[in-house]
């Protein structure tokens, strides 16, 4: 399933919700799909940082992603 059709089953599900109700299944399912939509969503926005270079005013560059992530990591 794409993250597309993880969207719309979300989407499905919480309307379906407020119409009648979800069984218990579906509220896993609809508690799962939201939590790969939430891990996919920090993932890429993780990659988006860590591309991030800062030129310095010495004219050096800096990898926002090699120097936090180290840090984090260590």
């Amino acid at each position: 399933m794409n993250m597309d059709e993880r969207i719309a089953r979300i989407n499905e599900l919480y309307h379906k919700s407020k119409a009648q109700g979800l069984t218990d299944a579906e509220k896993e399912e609809q508690n799962k799909l939201r939590q790969e939509y939430i891990e996919s969503v920090k993932k890429n926005l993780k990659a988006q940082l860590d591309s991030v270079d800062i030129v310095n005013e010495d004219g050096s560059v800096t990898n926002l992603g090699k120097q936090y992530g180290q840090k984090r990591n260590s």
